[in-house]
């Protein structure tokens, strides 16, 4: 990791919920949002406030899961990003690995990811330290959130309910940020609101 992105990381850290009031605030449907900073790939700070009033998905990835790269390597994930951008939702893309571990990520191998699969985030967050990812539960990627435009957790979890890494099944899935999002986009409630998400174990810091 960089310097530069090692002292925009800690401005991040000060700039979001303090370590000790983490462990109380963390993600749970039906509840605010937790607050966050982080720092994209082009070294801006990203604050989820900046998308006050929006629909925010957030996506944590590795690289390195064929979990994920089921979702990338048929096209289903970057259709989704393109599909819900397009209809004015912000969809975060987070990597959450700790240095050294499989699916860290500096900025020039996110970029790299990003043409590689054709991705289309709004923004790609690094959070090498675990911040975002421990207040929002990711044990697994693809670690999928839905914060809704009151900025409430609408869906938090796995992506679909089949959990593999063939690629034929996205086709026959249940995708349950999809359901979110159009039950949301239809004024109805989420009917499914939090699953337990399936993939490779986020890779955290552990000192």
């Amino acid at each position: 990791m960089t310097k530069s992105i090692s002292a925009l990381f800690v401005a991040a850290t000060l700039a979001g919920v303090a370590p000790e009031a983490q462990a109380a605030d963390v993600a749970l449907p039906g509840a605010s949002a937790p607050a966050f900073s982080a720092p994209d790939i082009a070294g801006h700070i990203v604050n989820l406030a900046d998308y006050a009033g929006k629909t925010v998905i957030l996506e944590w990835t590795n690289d390195g899961c064929p979990f994920v790269g089921k979702h990338y390597n048929s096209g289903n994930m970057q259709a989704l990003q393109r599909r819900f951008t397009e209809a004015g939702d912000i969809w975060l893309t987070i990597a959450s690995s700790a240095p050294g571990q499989e699916g860290f990520v500096g900025p020039e191998d996110a970029r790299a990811d990003i043409a590689r699969w054709n991705a289309a985030p709004s923004d790609y967050l690094l959070d090498p330290d675990g911040v975002v990812g421990h207040l929002y539960d990711a044990k697994a990627t693809p670690h999928m959130v839905v914060i809704d435009g009151k900025g409430v957790v609408a869906y938090i979890g796995a992506i679909d309910d089949k959990r593999s890494t063939d690629l034929d099944d996205v086709k026959t899935a249940k995708n349950y940020v999809v359901a979110a999002l159009d039950e949301l986009a239809a004024g109805k409630p989420v009917t499914v609101a939090a699953t337990h998400d399936y993939g490779c174990s986020v890779k955290y810091k552990t000192s």
